[in-house]
């Protein structure tokens, strides 16, 4: 039987920033370890476009990612992915086979606004 997830208090939440974002560009990612894309994302005047590298090319193009609203933690420290910088952490769920399914909006939302 599975453990349950360790609980944290409200305040450990409300550390990570979670944003949303429109992808304004999405270029293939030859170098990753793993198929992934190059994104750049808008999250509005306060934080700016932002680089991630995102696992996400099973679901997705990259002419379908461009003007999509995504989600993604804005506080991380940025991580080098080979001769990339990831400045954020795109979010999404894993699908029945284990690939990424991008979280997303069901309302148009302004870039930047924080999830709670």
């Amino acid at each position: 039987m599975p453990q349950p997830p360790e609980r944290i208090a409200f305040d450990d939440f409300l550390k990570v920033d979670i944003r949303v974002g429109e992808v304004i560009r999405a270029d293939p990612f030859p170098e990753a370890r793993k198929p992934a894309y190059r994104l750049a994302i808008d999250f509005g005047p306060d934080i700016g476009v932002k680089k991630s590298s995102a696992q996400i090319t099973v679901h997705y193009t990259p002419d379908q990612l461009v003007g999509r609203k995504v989600a993604a933690v804005v506080n991380f420290p940025p991580r080098q992915i080979g001769p990339f910088m990831s400045e954020v952490l795109t979010l999404g769920f894993p699908d029945a086979a284990g690939e990424v399914v991008l979280v997303g909006v069901d309302r148009d939302v302004p870039v930047g606004g924080r999830l709670f």
